[in-house]
């Protein structure tokens, strides 16, 4: 593990010249996702506890927490330099499939569940669901999946996460405030994985981040056909 962060803190230093490995147990590893927004004042509470989450013995062998950043309060008054559209979508399309419609920061998701019990310890899974394992170079994702049970067709997910960021807002309801984030996705890709021999394969190609972090890490997530995450696998140096 120490090996896997010096490589990882290596990589945003030198952006690219070493590569990255992360690799999942059998067991599953759950994906936490946080939905949050610089404009909001309810969603530093939720970001500190994700921060938190770094002090974790599970961190990325039993859980793995990602920051998506949302782009409907930046009409406030604050552009959120994190924030995407295609967060927003995404949030939008988990809302859709619990059929509430309703988005809301700060929202928190585990394993593509609402989850309003944030701020306790995520309970984890016994279930084996199979080995994920990914390296990244030069902004390729390559990842192989051996599910324990195959229900595919499964789609890949890789995640630039950023570590260590302080945030000055000047406008909007934080207005004054300086904002710590850690796990925050900098870079989304997704594609899907095709079958082979040995399990499911495929590969992504990351965007260059939106913003830029003093520190950098990796997520993965295969997910469904129904698009609920299955395994997932990161590391980084938070």
């Amino acid at each position: 593990m120490k090996a896997l962060l010096l490589l990882l803190l290596l990589a945003a230093a030198n952006a690219g010249a070493a590569e990255i490995h992360v690799r999942s147990g059998v067991r599953r590893a759950r994906l936490l996702e946080l939905y949050t927004s610089e404009g909001c004042s309810s969603c530093p509470p939720a970001d500190a506890w994700f921060s938190s989450l770094r002090g974790e013995s599970g961190l990325w062998t039993e859980f793995v927490p990602i920051v998506l950043h949302v782009d409907y309060w930046d009409g406030l008054g604050w552009p959120d330099a994190f924030a995407d559209t295609s967060y927003t979508a995404r949030q939008r399309a988990y809302a859709a499939a619990w059929g509430t419609g309703t988005v809301y920061t700060p929202g928190v998701v585990l394993d593509g569940a609402e989850w309003r019990g944030w701020g306790s310890a995520a309970p984890g899974a016994k279930d084996e669901v199979g080995v994920l394992e990914a390296s990244a170079a030069k902004g390729v994702v390559k990842a192989t999946f051996a599910p324990a049970k195959d229900d595919g067709p499964y789609e890949l997910y890789s995640a630039r996460l950023g570590f260590g960021i302080e945030s000055k807002v000047a406008a909007g309801e934080n207005a004054g405030r300086t904002l710590s984030h850690n796990f925050v996705v900098l870079a989304l890709a997704h594609a899907p994985l095709k079958r082979g021999k040995d399990g499911w394969a495929g590969a992504t190609s990351l965007p260059a981040a939106r913003a830029g972090a003093p520190r950098e890490g990796l997520a993965v997530w295969v997910s469904d056909r129904r698009g609920r995450p299955v395994q997932a696998a990161g590391g980084g140096n938070p």
